[in-house]
């Protein structure tokens, strides 16, 4: 489906990007906000936002080894504990139909290394990037001709 070739599909598509200016000028750093990106788009299956976060990921100076490790967080030593806690949150928040929801301790762990602003803005992220991922999903979406800039 070419969402674009429609009446409601690119009005949608800009009000999903104007949440997520909002939370680009936030005070939660940029690459934590790109992280984030990638592992909820890793997650959910989303070529598209994966070609499209990474390489703007990269383009913006962040380096190519944590973009590779992602995925494998855990097993890493190149994610700071704030991030760490961000990619927690973000699984958690991802993965809602498991049934566990978002524990206590991941919760705390990712208060403990963002204030208020910075939770909230995370919050909204981890949210509208599952809704840019479903999107893109369902319609069939797939990476590999995104050009840097292309929607930012």
């Amino acid at each position: 489906m070419d969402l674009f070739a429609t009446e409601l599909g690119p009005k949608f598509a800009r009000h999903l990007a104007s949440a997520g200016r909002l939370v680009a000028d936030s005070p939660l750093p940029k690459a934590t906000q790109e992280l984030v990106k990638i592992r909820a788009s890793q997650l959910n299956g989303c070529g598209g936002c994966l070609d499209m976060h990474t390489k703007e990921a990269a383009h913006a100076g962040e380096d190519v080894t944590r973009l590779l490790l992602v995925g494998a967080w855990r097993e890493t030593t190149v994610f700071t504990e704030a991030e760490r806690a961000a990619l927690a949150l973000t699984e958690h928040g991802t993965r809602l139909a498991d049934g566990e929801g978002v524990p206590d301790a991941v919760w705390a762990e990712a208060a403990a290394h963002h204030d208020e602003e910075q939770l909230v803005a995370l919050v909204a992220l981890i949210a509208s990037i599952n809704a840019f991922n479903r999107l893109n999903v369902l319609v069939g979406q797939r990476g590999g001709a995104y050009v840097v800039g292309q929607f930012v």
